[in-house]
């Protein structure tokens, strides 16, 4: 009943192939939920929702009139991942990470690619999140982007494409850890039958990766702090979720203060050394001496301590210059400059509208191209030209002729699609991946990570701040064969 008329419509849909075939990762799943009882999906479904309202599993929306908090949507049909295929996912991420990191170094310091005219010089100087405060900083390790949340789309060609890389403070990762346990609790035959591997060691693996940018001369149990805006922020949820599983204190700007290059935490038990910030907090609010001068959040002083080697900060100050649109498109070139390789995971085709030729093709092809600003997150400052009015393509062409280095385009990708639950039924909607990166000692990434999805019919806008929601994520270990008998639990654990 719920997948009687399931129709992939064209699109490449993650678990059925062009025939209408169940792909082989995805027999043991679909089996399990035709058998289900009449309804009993949907049960489970508003099962899970309860449960997260009890665990407060929450995102503000800035400037929403009907509230600023919400419950993050959630769908019980996962995305399946083969072996194989994350295993190519998993070498490109490295790669691409390596390259950005080196590019950050770089900029910050000898501009290499920048002589050799790789880049050119004026994108450099003209990026929003460059900061020529950061210029000569030497972060410990010389890792300059910690926690890496790169996003993912398979386009109708079945070819994993980068839509973007998040470098500054990326977010969402809680919400994997949560889909995880309610998907467990709801499946825990299937998870038996399918080798699926484990995510609930993130925490783990972040702390560790936290502690190893922990200055020389530290004590041999580095101070670790999560420093938050505070409880107005979108992703305050997650920020006291990361601290409570890694068992570190969760600060304010207020907490933490600076004396002599050496930042302290203020308690009612005293004063902490700190050696180490995993901050959530941009650059422009960061320290008031160095950027913003009217930020409340921030800590004076705290810039200098890290230039001074006495505190390390995840993810560094002025690593955003790799998070601008218009950077992103020369990662291929940084990937071959840098390691001399060709790019594992490739970008999407991007046109850049400061260039001449690329602005006239783009002004041209409104209708046909996805146009996004430079430096907007979030789902804003986008025009989907297909579906945009003949108005909507008039107010972008105005704004990219007034300013066309902060716009690129792209063609409008076929994005895959994963069924999901729409009322009674399964329906495909389309979906994108974001896998998280750490990089301490050596390069780690989480088997999975955050699948989205646009729960609005037709939408290929995935953000939950314009109606998207989220998925589990299972990366096989193996070929996915059953060693249990698949059937999902009916004792409402999930209530």
């Amino acid at each position: 009943m719920l997948l009687s008329d399931y129709d992939t419509q064209g699109f490449y849909d993650e678990m059925f192939d062009p025939s209408g075939q169940a792909r082989q990762e995805a027999k043991l799943l679909l089996d399990t939920i035709s058998n289900l009882e009449d309804g009993q999906l949907q049960r489970f479904q508003r099962a899970a929702e309860r449960r997260l309202v009890q665990l407060g599993i929450t995102f503000n929306v800035y400037g929403d009139a009907g509230g600023t908090e919400r419950i993050f949507p959630f769908d019980l049909i996962p995305r399946i991942v083969r072996a194989e295929e994350w295993e190519r996912i998993e070498r490109g991420l490295k790669q691409r990470i390596r390259a950005l990191n080196q590019f950050i170094d770089d900029i910050y310091h000898d501009q290499k690619i920048i002589k050799d005219k790789v880049i050119p010089e004026e994108v450099i100087r003209s990026a929003v999140f460059y900061r020529p405060q950061c210029v000569g900083l030497n972060p410990p390790r010389g890792v300059w982007c910690h926690i890496t949340g790169t996003d993912l789309v398979r386009h109708g060609d079945g070819q994993i494409y980068v839509l973007e890389d998040n470098l500054r403070v990326p977010s969402g990762v809680s919400y994997v850890l949560e889909n995880r346990d309610l998907m467990k609790r709801t499946f825990p035959q299937v998870f038996e039958g399918l080798r699926v591997r484990p995510v609930d060691d993130y925490t783990s693996t972040l702390l560790e990766t936290l502690e190893a940018m922990a200055p020389q001369g530290s004590t041999n149990k580095p101070v670790v702090v999560l420093l938050t805006p505070g409880i107005y922020n979108s992703a305050y949820f997650e920020h006291s979720f990361l601290a409570q599983k890694m068992g570190i204190p969760l600060v304010e700007g207020r907490d933490l203060v600076v004396e002599n290059e050496v930042v302290w935490m203020l308690t009612t038990k005293g004063r902490f050394k700190v050696d180490v910030i995993y901050r959530r907090i941009d650059d422009d609010f960061l320290d008031p001496l160095e950027f913003r001068p009217d930020s409340l959040l921030g800590v004076p002083g705290l810039v200098q301590a890290f230039r001074a080697g006495k505190v390390a900060l995840a993810n560094a100050p002025g690593n955003g210059v790799a998070d601008d649109k218009v950077v992103y498109a020369y990662v291929h070139d940084m990937i071959r400059y840098y390691q001399g390789e060709d790019p594992i995971l490739p970008n999407v085709p991007t046109y850049l509208c400061w260039r001449d030729a690329d602005r006239q093709h783009v002004l041209s092809n409104l209708d046909k191209l996805v146009v996004k600003a430079a430096n907007e997150a979030g789902g804003y400052g986008m025009l989907i030209g297909p579906h945009a009015t003949a108005a909507q393509r008039e107010e972008f062409s105005a704004k990219i002729q007034a300013h066309p280095r902060n716009y690129i385009a792209q063609p409008t990708l076929a994005l895959s699609r994963v069924p999901t639950l729409i009322g009674d039924k399964l329906e495909g909607r389309h979906v994108d991946l974001r896998p998280y990166i750490l990089y301490g000692e050596e390069i780690r990434i989480l088997p999975g990570g955050l699948t989205r999805v646009a729960l609005r019919k037709n939408s290929l806008v995935v953000n939950s701040s314009q109606g998207g929601g989220s998925k589990d994520t299972w990366v096989l270990a193996g070929d996915g064969v059953l060693t249990g008998n698949g059937a999902p639990s009916t004792d409402g654990a999930v209530s």
